[in-house]
């Protein structure tokens, strides 16, 4: 017996073996139970995900001996005609190759005649966006009113090319894309039952190149096990499937967080020498950067499989302005890449101008190394005066003495809030630290030991390589070792405000002078009596310097 393809052989005969697109099968299985059948369907979603396969489905629970049913028996004659393909009552059309007026007359013409073996003549239009107007304007009124033994099933990946003439007599069902891990569990059960050996990440990388498709996902699976004889392996699969190294994306991320154009040069030098998809690789390196920003604004609380170790550690090393810089950059790279003179011209231009564009500039793209080693030099005269013009104040909180060490400023220092919140703008932090340092309460500072306090709501930005940048921040600003600890807890039992409420309530306070002033201003009370103008809602801004 010759061989046949896994998408063939593994196509699901009834509803129970469908996997995925639940919301539509039930609504299906109610209406063949309950006997409440439309006259057109309409089945709409990406290639792959089970539109033509349901339609034969439904086909075979209108046509089945047993009777009208979502069960068909799959034993009668009737089944066993439909699943062979060679049943007379269902009339399948390409509308890809049968686009003219003529050819839609002549399908009609048969329409009233009663069916041959079944019980209803079904016509099964697939690519039903692909016929001419007049082929449309010929299908409309047979479409509104057909004879009671005719069910129309329509099938097409592109509904918004369909005249609203036609979606409006159709009951529609859109098809999702399935997602990676119900792909992945399939392929699984599927190989299982074939006995053929595989590995679990293989089985990944094709489930992900499938995009929602599964019949994409068995083809992809067939020549896979062609290509590893027999077994399915994840160095021959990524080889054939022409996926990216990991660690590539890694080299280059890192690349990228220490803003060395070298490094950058020679990653892309080396994944160059296995001939790689360029726009693939940026694909990736996309989907590495979302891995890290979900970590980096989530912290323990990220509930991403994908986010793995290598994802978190990076997320560490790089503030969230920068990544996001980055991300919008490759991304409107893959748009510009086809322009570029060659694809690896292309990659590492976008990926020189990431750092280029970076609001800090790297020594490498400074003015040499003079201007590199005065900086270090003005860093270290600046650590200096730090430590020499160190003093400490003493502030009252309750019963309770709290000592926050302060550096020489030209203005009075307030309370306890007032003061933290100068430290906090003058760490120079960004990212998720300076959001963390910003809603924080001191507790206690004595003896170079610092006891912050965070509230349960913005307990997620808590993480170990975001403490250890806001604790390197704090000995760059004070110039001696500091040891900072943070703890979950309720920071208005201090009865003091976190940086971050106290900017709300600036924020609030200037809005609230600048309302004032517009409604008070001359002018624009002559436009509200003249024109009776209004001021637009949320349109009333302070001005910075305000």
């Amino acid at each position: 017996m010759s061989y046949q393809v896994l998408a063939r052989k593994w196509r699901p005969r009834n509803f129970s073996e469908m996997v995925g697109q639940e919301h539509v099968l039930q609504a299906l299985i109610n209406a063949l139970d309950h006997d409440r059948l439309h006259h057109a369907y309409l089945f709409t979603g990406t290639r792959g995900v089970g539109k033509t396969t349901i339609a034969r489905i439904l086909a075979k629970s209108l046509n089945c001996e047993q009777g009208v049913g979502s069960q068909p028996c799959g034993q009668c004659s009737s089944c066993c005609e439909l699943d062979q393909g060679r049943f007379i009552d269902l009339i399948e059309v390409d509308a890809a190759s049968r686009t003219k007026v003529e050819d839609t007359r002549d399908l009609l013409d048969n329409v009233q005649y009663a069916p041959t073996r079944g019980r209803y003549k079904v016509y099964l239009i697939d690519e039903v966006h692909m016929l001419s107007t007049h082929s449309f304007n010929a299908l409309l009124k047979t479409l509104e009113e057909p004879p009671p033994h005719v069910k129309f099933l329509l099938a097409t990946t592109d509904p918004q090319k369909l005249p609203v003439t036609v979606l409006s007599r159709c009951l529609q069902f859109n098809l999702k894309r399935l997602p990676l891990d119900l792909i992945a569990q399939h392929l699984q059960f599927i190989l299982n039952e074939e006995q053929v050996q595989f590995d679990e990440a293989a089985v990944k990388l094709i489930a992900k190149s499938a995009d929602g498709s599964l019949r994409d996902a068995l083809s992809l699976m067939d020549q896979a096990i062609s290509y590893g004889n027999g077994h399915l392996r994840e160095q021959q699969t990524g080889a054939m499937l022409g996926t990216i190294d990991r660690d590539y994306i890694v080299t280059l991320a890192r690349a990228l967080v220490a803003k060395e154009p070298g490094s950058i040069l020679d990653a892309i030098a080396q994944v160059a020498e296995h001939s790689p998809d360029f726009d693939h690789l940026l694909a990736e390196l996309l989907s590495f950067f979302h891995q890290v920003a979900v970590h980096q604004m989530l912290g323990q609380g990220a509930k991403n499989d994908e986010t793995d170790d290598l994802a978190k550690a990076i997320a560490d090393e790089i503030s969230a302005e920068d990544l996001q810089l980055y991300y919008q950059i490759a991304l409107n790279g893959r748009r510009d890449l086809p322009l570029s003179p060659d694809p690896r011209t292309g990659l590492e231009m976008i990926m020189l101008r990431m750092i280029t564009f970076c609001p800090v500039i790297p020594e490498q793209q400074g003015r040499g190394k003079a201007s590199a080693q005065a900086n270090k030099s003005r860093v270290q005269a600046s650590k200096q005066q730090i430590a020499s013009a160190r003093k400490s104040t003493t502030i009252t909180n309750g019963s309770q003495q709290t000592r926050i060490p302060d550096k020489p400023v030209a203005a009075e220092q307030g309370g306890q809030s007032d003061k933290w919140s100068e430290i906090v703008k003058s760490l120079g932090l960004d990212g998720m630290a300076k959001q963390l340092a910003a809603n924080c309460v001191v507790k206690n500072f004595v003896d170079e030991k610092l006891h912050l306090l965070v509230a349960p709501s913005h307990a997620s930005m808590l993480s170990a390589g975001i403490e250890q940048r806001l604790n390197s921040a704090l000995v760059a600003y004070y110039g001696h070792n500091i040891n900072l600890h943070i703890e979950t807890g309720e920071t208005a039992a201090l009865n003091e405000k976190t940086p971050a409420e106290q900017l709300k309530k600036e924020q609030q306070h200037r809005l609230k002078q600048a309302e004032q002033a517009i409604a008070q201003d001359d002018n624009i009370r002559a436009l509200k009596e003249t024109f009776n103008a209004q001021v637009l809602p949320n349109s009333v801004q302070p001005r910075d310097n305000e």
